[in-house]
C-alpha cells in the first residue's frame, strides 16, 4: 500500500479564504489522514478471509493488501 500517493478533494464553503490558508488545512488533513490509514490501523480494523480460514495476523494482511488485486479466494472483512 502507498500510503503517500493519495489524492484529497477539499471543499470549502467560503470562497474568502486565501492560497495559503487552503495549502495549510490541506496539509493538516493530510497529517490527520495518514495517522488514521497506517499500516497498523489498517491491520486493526481488517480481517483477511482465505477460502476457509480467517486471519488478522499482520504480516499476511500486509502482504496481501500490496497486490493490486486480490487474489482469488482472497477477501478483505472491515470488523466496524
Amino acid at each position: 500500500m502507498k500510503w503517500t500517493n493519495s489524492n484529497l478533494l477539499v471543499l470549502f464553503s467560503s470562497q474568502f479564504k486565501n492560497e495559503q490558508a487552503i495549502k495549510q488545512e490541506a496539509e493538516c488533513l493530510h497529517e490527520i489522514l495518514f495517522d488514521l490509514i497506517s499500516p497498523e490501523n489498517f491491520c486493526i480494523a481488517h480481517e483477511l478471509v482465505n477460502r476457509n480460514r480467517i486471519t488478522s495476523d499482520k504480516k499476511k494482511l500486509l502482504k496481501e493488501s500490496k497486490h493490486f488485486q486480490l487474489r482469488a479466494f482472497r477477501f478483505f472483512i472491515n470488523k466496524n
